[in-house]
């Protein structure tokens, strides 16, 4: 298991034995143009696609097989099989490159086209499943790993919407490093709710330095967490576009108790805010970093502009995997949405 000060060591180090081990210590950077009207903030940018496979999920990855191998439930010739929107798929697939086993990903057939021509170069064997199909569809995104396992049960499934050891990772390691790197002075955190591991990983650690840091959650419209957290009601998901955030059920490594406010967000408004962020900060990032901009700046038009503020955000991953959608007029207008808004 992976401790916060041999993770500091490394980093000081930065030479690493295999590829894995280079997973973590992402750099901070303060944003700017994108949060000028808003000079009583300070806000930085937690840049987790320059982990080794491009997304926060690399933590993920190696802590989940990493444990999984130290406990004998996998050994080498394996197969492990996951449901991913694709960041999570691309750090199993690099622990199963490292470790001599298989990776099988049940993925949405609508994933961006860049994650799926990645999985496959990597060697993951796909799954493409249909969106538009209801959750409790036994082919569905949240179902088709379990109709599979019951074909072969000898497979390895992280689990990574309900294992605990998703929050664990984060605990260990993400929220450490934000501690440090802002030098213990944070105010707010403001990030996109997917899996939930990430938020609740990180709220968890730094709520234990400092229990006055409030943790803002992000949800796309369509996902089921908002309505559950602002009223307590399991509300009809719908489809949406934002990749790696939101879910159509609850989901266990989502602690709700850690949350102290939760924004939604449309696509429109997500992928116009990753837009600019490309534009303006020069940070070519994903649907969920957009959100997450977009979730700090409502909440920085309700703050107290006479208070200083320490505001931590967290973008997931590279616009690269998302050239022929987010960042492609043609795409935009096919879901509705004018790129001209932006």
């Amino acid at each position: 298991m992976s401790q916060p000060n041999l993770i500091e060591n490394k980093q000081k180090k930065r030479v690493f034995e295999k590829l894995s081990d280079a997973t973590g210590w992402t750099p901070l950077v303060r944003l700017n143009k994108i949060v000028q009207d808003f000079p009583f903030a300070d806000v930085y940018a937690k840049i987790e696609f320059t982990n080794p496979m491009g997304s926060i999920k690399d933590r993920i990855a190696r802590h989940l097989i990493n444990k999984a191998l130290q406990n004998g439930e996998l050994k080498q010739g394996d197969t492990i099989i996951e449901n991913s929107s694709g960041n999570t798929a691309m750090g199993l697939a690099m622990m199963a490159i490292e470790n001599g086993l298989h990776c099988k990903i049940v993925v949405r057939a609508t994933t961006a086209k860049e994650k799926l021509d990645a999985l496959r170069a990597v060697g993951a064997d796909l799954v493409l499943v249909d969106p538009a199909l209801p959750p409790e569809h036994p082919d569905s995104y949240n179902k088709k790993v379990h109709t599979i396992l019951k074909v072969h049960p000898e497979y390895f499934f992280p689990d990574q919407h309900n294992n605990l050891d998703n929050n664990e990772a984060h605990y260990l390691t993400t929220g450490p490093e934000i501690w440090q790197q802002m030098a213990g002075k944070i105010d707010y955190v403001v990030a996109g709710i997917g899996t939930g591991g990430t938020l609740s990983g990180v709220a968890k650690y730094l709520k234990e330095q400092d229990p006055n840091i409030k943790i803002i959650a992000v949800d796309p419209e369509g996902s089921v967490f908002y309505d559950y957290f602002k009223k307590g009601i399991l509300s009809q998901p719908y489809r949406y576009f934002i990749e790696g955030l939101g879910d159509e059920e609850l989901i266990k490594c989502v602690n709700f108790d850690l949350i102290d406010d939760m924004i939604q967000v449309s696509n429109e408004n997500a992928f116009k805010y990753t837009r600019q962020l490309a534009k303006q900060e020069a940070i070519l990032a994903g649907g969920s970093s957009g959100a997450a901009v977009y979730g700090v700046l409502n909440l920085l038009s309700r703050l107290n502009s006479h208070q200083k503020r320490r505001i931590v955000t967290i973008f997931p991953d590279s616009g690269g995997r998302y050239l022929s959608t987010i960042y492609n007029d043609d795409w935009l207008k096919s879901i509705g949405i004018n790129p001209e808004n932006f």
